[in-house]
């Protein structure tokens, strides 16, 4: 069992090569069903917008995205 669903984790390698600086941190929290997504570490944000998805896009402080917060996650996989 060391191998699971390794075809869905393949799939994110476009979105990582593409990323802000080839990186990519991700975090489900499934009380709140939210996924972080993030492209630096650390991620402090200095401003935010949300999108009419329900997508918070975060910004640093050169107005670079350093990631999105995607509320209600479960109900966007299929």
């Amino acid at each position: 069992m060391a191998v699971m669903h390794m075809d869905e984790y393949l799939k994110l390698l476009p979105a990582i090569k593409d990323a802000p600086a080839g990186a990519l941190w991700m975090h489900y929290d499934a009380e709140a069903d939210v996924l972080y997504v993030n492209f630096a570490r650390p991620s402090v944000a200095a401003d935010s917008e949300l999108t009419d998805d329900d997508v918070i896009i975060r910004y640093d402080d050169q107005d670079r995205v350093i990631g999105y917060t995607i509320l209600h996650a479960q109900k966007r996989s299929a």
